[in-house]
């Protein structure tokens, strides 16, 4: 199992949500298939297909628990995971 097996594990697992690195968090989404628009300190990722967009912004190192939270939701609901 490869390293980003592993950090979607650690998402969907839900146990480590404030220690998630914020590129790790970025690297997961763009190997998804979602596009990065870069806005000031705002990482905004959308795909055709998927209604909800995701807006990151750093916390130092690292992802923000609550965005976290909503890359675990988007994983689960369109079946992500399984997709890398």
């Amino acid at each position: 199992m490869g390293k980003y097996e592993k950090l979607i594990l650690k998402i969907l697992s839900g146990q480590s949500d404030t220690n998630i690195l914020f590129d790790d968090l970025c690297h997961i989404l763009q190997g998804s298939g979602f596009v990065l628009r870069i806005r000031g300190s705002h990482h905004v990722f959308r795909k055709e297909g998927i209604e909800e967009k995701i807006n990151l912004q750093r916390e130092g190192n690292k992802a923000k628990p609550y965005q976290v939270r909503q890359v675990r939701y988007l994983i689960v609901k369109y079946q992500l995971g399984c997709k890398l």
